[in-house]
């Protein structure tokens, strides 16, 4: 007995030193899945990721625009890849009829998506459009080397730099401008994705997107019209106007949502450009299988919402098994629904009742993103070009009308019976518009009798809605079921505006 005793004594002090070296060891390796349970080869670190010097004809990356994504890398060894990036400062819509100056990577917001394998050498040229005012660099996250090759890329307008570095770390990287202030060159859309696939590829699903979220900051407010100044002091205090995917809002839902069948793998790159703001991606009606977190070569399973650092990124793959549109968002939902944190993907196919069975509401989760927004642009339009018409401002009221009021008050307008009153042949709409745009910018609570039945509800401040938008709705109102008619103006907004003070919770 007792030698027994002294011979488990000693193997656990020679088991000591490695506890010491592994601090997992004393985990169950259910607890962590190895890589080869994953169907993953070990990747981990940089000194396993030289693979020796490349072999062949230097590749030309093939870059893509978002939402789409270079095809997988179809080769078992380790190749020079060219990268040729070309930055560009262009002026792009943000939102509906307002226009921003954006400082980007291959002319879009993200920048362009580049693919590579673990072990290639990558040439990358770096260049700077000659009409740009500013100089640029690039940060590559995959990058091993000083600035991650932000050091070596300094390029003034209408010059090209050239480094070269070997990719080690496989992984979903995020890259940036790092020319200073490296914030405001960041906030203003230098961000973008590269992915350093493992030797042996990752698994093959049926489609793939790339979509990256970034905060915007401006000297006007959300969704006002015209052309919107960077804000330094709003980026310093981390207070964006706008919270994005794709660089603008819209830029991935109507005819640009991304699109999908039933029964098929998808496969989502996330990245969060920032520059400040942490992201809780989430996708509405959907479970992520696997999410490789943090961009590395680690998956968890089963994720509802994944979070996503500024400067981060992340992996999500899931299965299609119900038609119906499903909804991107930051699940800070007031980024979603009053900054433009929102996407969408559609998914065509046959219905399955034993999976999902109910009626399909895309008002509660798609906003004014329900209904086509372009009479919205057009009204802007005409109403800078001076030739506002009625037809122009019920048109475009009817639009936001879909996201920012039916819910409560329901497409019909015939609200809610003892609950949020009718708008429809509505006797509260003969109290003038000086009254009805109140009760929009600053809310209304508590007892109100409508048509004669008594209500007591809440109905939040609207303010966040800019002027042409507040008239708009109302006039859409005014003109709609069987109402007397009306218009309400853009200046007698503001008026209003201008002369009652903030109520609590309202915006302006």
């Amino acid at each position: 007995m007792k030698r027994h005793l002294l011979a488990l004594s000693i193997a656990a002090l020679l088991a000591l030193p490695g506890c010491r070296d592994n601090p997992n060891a004393n985990l169950d390796a259910r607890d962590q899945p190895s890589a080869a349970a994953n169907g993953e080869t070990d990747t981990g670190g940089s000194r396993k990721g030289d693979f020796g010097p490349p072999q062949g004809e230097p590749i030309e990356a093939v870059l893509t625009n978002p939402p789409l994504v270079p095809p997988a890398i179809d080769r078992d060894y380790p190749a020079k890849v060219v990268v040729n990036l070309e930055v560009r400062e262009v002026d792009l819509e943000i939102s509906e009829g307002v226009t921003y100056t954006f400082w980007t990577f291959g002319g879009t917001v993200p920048g362009s998506f580049i693919r590579v394998r673990q072990g290639d050498t990558v040439e990358f040229h770096l260049n700077n459009h000659p009409d740009s005012k500013m100089p640029h660099n690039i940060d590559l996250h995959g990058v091993t080397g000083p600035g991650g090759g932000a050091a070596s890329s300094f390029t003034a307008p209408g010059h090209s730099s050239q480094f070269t570095f070997k990719a080690l770390n496989a992984g979903l990287y995020v890259y940036h401008c790092a020319t200073a202030p490296v914030g405001m060159h960041v906030a203003n859309g230098m961000y973008g994705l590269i992915l350093v696939e493992p030797p042996e590829g990752l698994p093959k699903v049926d489609r793939e997107f790339y979509v990256m979220q970034g905060d915007f900051y401006t000297t006007t407010k959300y969704r006002e019209k015209g052309h919107a100044p960077f804000d330094m002091q709003r980026a310093i205090d981390e207070n964006p106007t706008y919270v994005l995917f794709n660089g603008s809002e819209g830029a991935l839902t109507g005819d640009n949502a991304l699109k999908a069948k039933v029964g098929e793998s998808v496969r989502m790159y996330v990245g969060n450009g920032g520059p400040n703001l942490v992201s809780s991606f989430h996708v509405i009606g959907e479970i992520f299988d696997k999410v490789w977190f943090e961009g590395g070569t680690r998956f968890q399973e089963n994720v509802q919402t994944t979070l996503i650092p500024a400067g981060g990124a992340a992996i999500a793959d899931f299965h299609t098994e119900v038609p119906g549109s499903y909804v991107l968002v930051d699940h800070s939902l007031f980024r979603a629904f009053n900054k433009g944190a929102l996407a969408i993907m559609k998914v065509e196919g046959p219905e399955n009742p034993e999976i999902y069975s109910g009626k399909e509401v895309d008002e509660t989760y798609l906003g004014d993103k329900a209904a086509s927004m372009a009479p919205v642009a057009q009204a802007a339009a005409a109403a800078q070009a001076g030739t506002l018409s009625l037809e122009d401002q019920v048109k475009a009221g009817g639009a936001l009308f879909a996201g920012t009021c039916s819910t409560c008050h329901q497409p019909d307008g015939k609200g809610l019976p003892g609950v949020f009153p009718p708008l429809a042949q509505s006797d509260y709409l003969a109290k003038g518009n000086d009254a009805l745009i109140n009760v929009v910018l600053n809310g209304l609570s508590g007892p109100v009798t409508v048509n004669g039945q008594d209500y007591n509800s809440v109905m939040p401040p609207m303010s966040q809605l800019t002027d042409d938008e507040v008239a708009n709705i109302l006039t859409y109102t005014l003109n709609s079921w069987g109402n007397p008619g009306g218009r309400v103006s853009k200046d007698e907004v503001a008026k209003v505006r201008a002369s009652t003070e903030r109520s609590e919770g309202a915006a302006h």
